[in-house]
């Protein structure tokens, strides 16, 4: 079976910039965000979140250099193999796969949870079962069907946060009357109870949980080998991320701190609800559990989508059977697609009745795989320019450069690296080290020895072959 950079070309620029703003928008800002505040405080969490947004965007631009110039399905497992080492492309492809697996169980359980609140009555396994035969059908038919569905779920999201963050400034000034307020809020609740009411570590410690709300960026190289034109999708595409970060996530978490005492936030329910209800909005745990739904479905079809493409990668390039990397005539790769399936439904089932074992190792796994893969992506960026260099290249040869280097991608690096480390500060998190650490080394010891073996068939083989 010959080697492909990609799969077939279907993504247009509209798809693929929803598709990236849909995989930011997910569960982590409408229910985590809550968490944030109370732990960090109000300007404490904005303060995390620029940090965040500022390491995911640098690490965007090293990701556009990558992608623009090797625009290949499952893009940055390739770059970390051929630009740090074999082990670390295989380990890097293992954590994010494991990564959005983990995850389809919980958005599964967490749809059927949701469906049980308009229909008490019947068994939430019914509701998560047919959200499994939804998204699968939508990965499984062409790229372009799945495409077209995450551009409409995104819109969704995109619209529901545009309206909230109107809305809670019209409250902030006092054009929409607040229950339990005689006057307009404006921005005390964000200094009243001191700059950092938790202390200023309380900015570090919730730096997991707000780079874990960015993750999902990253999906702009994966669809590199599906988009059209990658030479100018790619790059318009992480040009609008900076900004978007900053609208979407900056801006709703400003208005939930100032509407809401940081003692009070995410406590009982999801900030957004809680802001709603304050307006006096009719319906409004409805509505927002409606905006949930589709993020955790839209979350789902993406997390789909990429375990699935990083899977066909490991398998088309050689580290895995390439038997997995085969695709249907719509350019599918269907046998990574139901693998990818089973072990998100392995995790749902592993969250059901191993919570304390199994699923707890799998989850604290899954928090820190995406910031280990940012270190790669950075990494393999810092290599990649300097081999392009040295090989007698020069710049103007690439159509996309990451800017300031190479301050760009050590920043990313360094930061990256930092995030894993603070959370050792924070004992609810600390968990998560113990869990990756060997996690890893095991990946990079199955990665050894099956490797290894690999050489032994070969060199039977060629000794058969000449004797």
């Amino acid at each position: 079976m010959s080697k492909k950079t990609h799969l077939n070309r279907k993504m247009e620029t509209r798809h693929i910039r929803m598709i990236s703003l849909g995989g930011v928008i997910g569960t982590g800002l409408f229910l985590s965000s809550g968490y944030t505040i109370h732990q960090a405080g109000p300007i404490g969490t904005i303060i995390a979140y620029l940090i965040g947004a500022l390491i995911v965007y640098s690490v965007m631009l090293c990701l556009g250099e990558l992608s623009v110039a090797m625009p290949y399905t499952g893009a940055f497992h390739v770059y970390a193999k051929k630009y740090i080492g074999e082990g670390t492309g295989f380990t890097v492809a293992i954590l994010y796969w494991l990564t959005w697996t983990i995850a389809l169980g919980s958005e599964f359980t967490a749809a059927g949870l949701i469906m049980q609140e308009w229909f008490p009555h019947t068994p939430v396994w019914i509701w998560s079962t047919i959200f499994i035969i939804l998204i699968f059908f939508s990965n499984a038919y062409s790229v372009k069907i799945f495409a077209e569905s995450e551009f409409w779920f995104s819109a969704i999201k995109f619209f529901a946060i545009v309206a909230f963050i109107l809305l809670g400034i019209l409250a902030m000034v006092g054009i929409i009357p607040l229950n339990n307020f005689t006057h307009a809020p404006g921005i005390s609740n964000l200094y009243k109870n001191g700059i950092f009411p938790n202390r200023f570590s309380g900015v570090f410690t919730t730096m997991l949980t707000v780079n874990f709300a960015f993750s999902g960026t990253e999906l702009i190289a994966i669809t590199a080998g599906e988009a059209k034109e990658p030479d100018k999708t790619i790059p318009k595409a992480i040009h609008t991320t900076l900004w978007r970060l900053v609208i979407f996530f900056i801006g709703s978490i400003a208005v939930m701190a100032a509407l809401i005492p940081y003692q009070k936030a995410g406590v009982t329910q999801s900030p957004f609800v809680y802001v709603l209800k304050m307006m006096g909005i009719p319906y409004a745990a409805d509505i927002m559990n409606f905006v949930v739904l589709t993020a955790i479905i839209s979350a789902a079809n993406s997390g789909l989508y990429a375990s699935t493409r990083m899977l066909w990668s490991l398998g088309n390039e050689g580290t895995i059977p390439k038997n997995i990397s085969k695709t249907n005539k719509n350019g599918i790769p269907v046998i990574a697609l139901c693998l990818s399936m089973i072990d998100g439904l392995l995790a749902l089932l592993s969250s059901i009745f191993a919570a304390d074992t199994i699923y707890l190792v799998l989850v604290s796994v899954s928090g820190l795989a995406v910031v280990i893969v940012w270190a790669a992506i950075a990494l393999a960026e810092f290599n990649f320019r300097k081999q392009f260099l040295k090989s007698g290249h020069s710049l103007s040869e690439l159509k996309y450069k990451t800017p300031w280097y190479p301050v760009i991608p050590l920043f990313a690096l360094i930061t990256s690296i930092l995030s894993c480390i603070l959370i050792w500060f924070d004992p609810n998190q600390r968990v998560a080290l113990y869990c990756t650490i060997p996690f890893v080394l095991t990946c990079y010891l199955v990665h050894y020895v099956y490797r290894k073996c690999a050489i032994n068939v070969s060199i039977i083989r060629l000794g058969g072959t000449l004797f």
